[in-house]
């Protein structure tokens, strides 16, 4: 049996291949097999070989194939002649409670928040917190429960977020000048560091939710193009990526791994390949993978959505 009903292959140069009971991804050290059975969708990210053959067979025992650019966004979709396109998962979703969801989404990102100033705090035996602040998250918190517009839930965590971006800044070197959150371009390095980071957390969800044939545009807590995608991942990044940039930051960033302007800042190539060795050696994606398993399962079955922080 496979972790999740659908298959990732990312990178370059791998062979995928299946008999009549298998699907074969080959790569450089490694030859990996998953039962057709299992499997109802494969992720092809990058660049890789496929014959026709291959997906004739795939696309018969009803699977699905979605390519992707390297950075994970959604190029095109095969599917069984007889197959669906969706309709149903989306129907499923626009059933869903969005403002209960909502209001789960922005409590996991607020605890997930807490636990990463927690973290820094025993780390560097200080207190981050100004009087007042961690009463007021606390309160948010607690809030949430009982707000009723998706307005009001939306504005209790953006407040709450750009607060803990904040805190945050105080436990990085004020010569990086992170101040706060700021939208592109990014004028100083720990922001470059955090969008390219959050490009790919999204980027990893994009293929995952699209794999579990889930609408990625029919958000809870956020609206819009990926709506959904932005949702999964908000109580993530406190875990995943942060963590990554607030090591990079503290510890082993120099004035040659970035160049900034009077409006923008740039990452090396150097810095970037740091980052993406970090991303996978933490072994994000899986992370990822079990956060849109459990909303979809969630979403089929009615049962209580349990989000990851």
């Amino acid at each position: 049996m496979v972790d999740y009903p659908w298959v990732s292959v990312s990178g370059f140069g791998a062979h995928i291949k299946s008999t009549r009971k298998h699907l074969i991804i080959q790569k450089k050290t490694s030859t990996e097999q998953y039962p057709l059975e299992d499997i109802t969708h494969l992720l092809v990210v990058g660049g890789h070989t496929i014959h026709s053959s291959v997906i004739s067979q795939l696309v018969r025992n009803g699977v699905y194939i979605t390519f992707f650019d390297p950075d994970g966004t959604p190029v095109g979709t095969l599917r069984p002649f007889s197959g669906g396109n969706g309709e149903v998962s989306s129907e499923h979703q626009r059933s869903l409670p969005r403002q209960r969801y909502a209001i789960r989404i922005a409590q996991a990102s607020i605890k997930s928040r807490l636990f990463a100033i927690e973290r820094i705090q025993e780390f560097q035996k200080s207190c981050l917190f100004y009087e007042g602040e961690l009463d007021l998250l606390q309160k948010s918190l607690d809030e949430l429960e009982y707000l009723i517009k998706l307005d009001e839930i939306r504005r209790l965590h953006k407040l709450s977020s750009d607060m803990y971006y904040e805190i945050l800044s105080r436990s990085l070197p004020p010569e990086l000048g992170f101040r706060r959150r700021t939208l592109r371009p990014q004028v100083d390095p720990v922001n470059a560091m955090l969008s390219f980071g959050y490009a790919m957390l999204f980027g990893n969800c994009s293929v995952a939710v699209i794999g579990a044939l889930i609408n990625p545009d029919l958000g809870l807590l956020h609206e819009g193009r990926g709506g959904l995608i932005y949702d999964l991942i908000e109580p993530l990044k406190a875990g995943t990526v942060d963590p990554i940039v607030l090591k990079i930051a503290g510890e082993s960033i120099t004035e040659s791994d970035f160049e900034c302007t009077h409006d923008r800042c740039m990452l090396s190539d150097t810095l970037i390949g740091a980052m993406m060795k970090l991303f996978y050696t933490a072994q994000i994606s899986d992370r990822v993978n079990e956060q849109v398993f459990n909303f979809s399962q969630a979403m089929e079955t009615g049962t209580d959505f349990k989000i990851l922080y």
